[in-house]
């Protein structure tokens, strides 16, 4: 296979480098021979540095692409704001400042409209569901036809669960409590929430504690207790509801260059996809075994106020997602291929759960 020649950079890819500077130290192999050149790849992410699950689970995905190519792909992690700030990720990663990243799709619903659904669809899939769409239903080739036209390669790469709803500095009683309501919530939630008289904000993690403590937002949605614990988001607001209504999973992404990831031989290629389906369900792993412990601490030790949005609320949120779903659709031809394709996996993962899922857990009590 005759392969891209890049220029040898000796070393790390600076942070104002190209593709051009990906290490490659070594000849190609001849025919026959194993290919035991050495790379070496920046990731960037929209998380804090070592922020629990979200950029723990970034690190420890380029620790196992290091450790199982024998450091033949060794990958350094660059936390938000550390090399690019978080939401420019995505555009640092297609322009090659970086091989990869690792974020949500929903940030990037700028790029295109269809973006949010390889992340979370209010009311949509949940994370067992998401995963067999995109492994087995046909969403990660859609979702890698839509990044090809901006030279990347997505991969699911860790997942949360279903979230919590979010913190609230006032009672959410009605629909009309939401109205004027400045939340950061990003998506498709976020114009949901505008369809209700809500202001939707977009931040980054690390930003929300210092918004909502003064008032520069009335509320925010992050993920669940576990993260939430970890920012102290409990210290800035008082109520917390559930269910997360808006992001029922919300699939992590890594997105890897599409001109670095081509340069790789294929076991290298084969490396990084098997690392990411790992990292994808070892982060839900550790969401399922710290949110309840932390949900409780948050209730017991911090006397949060935890309780259920009200049905009513529930239903015109409802409404309102079905209708920005179907407009997102009807304006971008992409989007309801996507949507299309997501809606029948839904239908048929909806009628085995009748069956299975829910009373299961009706029975368990």
């Amino acid at each position: 296979m005759q392969r891209r020649q890049f220029l040898k950079a000796g070393g790390t890819l600076a942070a104002t480098g190209s593709l051009a500077a990906c290490a490659r130290e070594g000849a190609a192999p001849a025919d026959g021979e194993r290919d035991s050149r050495r790379y070496q790849w920046n990731m960037v992410t929209t998380w804090p540095a070592n922020f629990p699950a979200l950029g723990t689970g970034a690190s420890r995905l380029a620790q196992m692409i290091t450790d199982a190519s024998g450091g033949r792909l060794s990958v350094r992690v660059y936390g938000g704001g550390e090399l690019v700030p978080p939401f420019e990720t995505f555009d640092a990663v297609a322009r090659g400042t970086a091989q990869m990243g690792h974020g949500a799709a929903y940030y990037w619903g700028g790029k295109s409209p269809a973006c949010p659904f390889f992340a979370a669809v209010p009311f949509g899939l949940n994370t067992q569901e998401m995963n067999g769409w995109l492994y087995h239903g046909g969403g990660l080739e859609l979702w890698r036809e839509l990044y090809a036209g901006f030279g990347l390669v997505p991969f699911p790469a860790g997942n949360t669960g279903v979230q919590m709803a979010g913190w609230f500095n006032r009672e959410i009683r009605t629909v009309a409590d939401l109205r004027g309501l400045k939340m950061r919530i990003p998506g498709l939630g976020g114009e949901v929430m505008a369809r209700l008289g809500a202001t939707p904000v977009n931040l980054p993690g690390a930003e929300l504690f210092t918004a909502l403590q003064t008032g520069v937002i009335d509320a925010t949605e992050w993920v669940g207790p576990y993260n939430d614990l970890a920012f102290g988001l409990h210290r800035a607001a008082r109520h917390y509801y559930y269910p997360g209504w808006q992001e029922p999973c919300a699939t992590l992404e890594c997105i890897v260059n599409k001109a670095a990831f081509e340069s790789l031989p294929g076991d290298l290629q084969a490396i990084v996809e098997a690392c990411c389906r790992a990292i994808n369900d070892d982060v839900l792993a550790e969401m399922t075994a710290q949110n309840g412990r932390a949900l409780e601490q948050l209730r017991d030790q911090h006397q949060v106020d935890v309780r259920a949005l009200p049905d009513t609320v529930l239903a015109a949120l409802k409404e309102a997602s079905d209708q920005v779903v179907a407009e997102v659709a009807a304006r971008d031809a992409f989007a309801a291929r996507v949507l299309a394709s997501y809606r029948a996996f839904q239908d048929d993962a909806a009628a085995w759960h009748r069956s299975s899922e829910l009373p299961y857990y009706l029975a368990r009590g």
